[in-house]
């Protein structure tokens, strides 16, 4: 799947959460896409789902390190148990959960991740991305795919080259943790897939955000 499904596929599912098209989980009391979401945010992308950009020479990679791979009958199961880890782990952070089939979609707004114009992420966050990666380093049989974004103000190019930046500094402080970088790859979207207006102050700062897609490697 190329980056541009990957980001479109991501858009729509994202602004569907945002618009109130969710469920309560009655276990964990996060808030989830719900079955009929789904359904009409894949009608919504011409049927296209959301995964990671799995190219043969990733895969082969992952397994060159000793990743294996999951079986059709495992994944679901797989998926569920590292959905009930995160949400255990980021209740309460802002970083919120989202379940599509079965990939899982960690959204990290920008004004929590990083300070204005920067790439670094904030020390604050530290501890946030460490309950991450104990989740990742538990369940290392998927694919983490970082993808940053930004709103419309500024320059086009500016923008791209910071979404890439913010999206590549997760991905450093990621691997820190000894989270595999084999699993790791990044995308600087910059402000190209909103999920919000650009024209209001909130619309702004729901777009500027770092979003992983976790995907099962199969």
């Amino acid at each position: 799947m190329n980056k541009k499904i990957l980001a479109t596929s991501l858009a729509a599912t994202i602004a569907l959460t945002t618009l109130g098209c969710e469920t309560t989980n009655p276990f964990t009391g996060e808030k989830q896409v719900s079955k009929t979401t789904q359904g009409a945010a894949i009608g919504a992308v011409g049927g296209l789902i959301i995964g990671a950009v799995t190219g043969s020479t990733r895969k082969a990679l992952l397994l060159g390190a000793g990743i294996g791979a999951l079986s059709g009958g495992l994944i679901g199961n797989y998926m569920d148990r590292q959905e009930a880890k995160l949400r255990a782990q980021l209740q309460g952070t802002g970083v919120s959960v989202t379940r599509y089939d079965n990939s899982l979609i960690l959204n990290m707004p920008g004004n929590i991740t990083f300070a204005t114009d920067s790439s670094n992420v904030s020390s604050n966050f530290y501890p946030v991305l460490d309950s991450v990666a104990l989740v990742l380093n538990e369940f290392k049989q998927t694919y983490i795919d970082i993808a940053g974004h930004t709103d419309s103000t500024g320059s086009l190019e500016y923008n791209m080259q910071l979404s890439k930046q913010r999206a590549d500094s997760v991905s450093s402080y990621l691997a820190s943790r000894d989270v595999s970088p084999e699993r790791l790859l990044t995308h600087g979207q910059g402000p190209n897939d909103p999920i919000a207006t650009n024209s209001t102050a909130e619309g702004r700062s729901m777009n500027r955000r770092v979003v992983l897609v976790l995907t099962p490697i199969s």
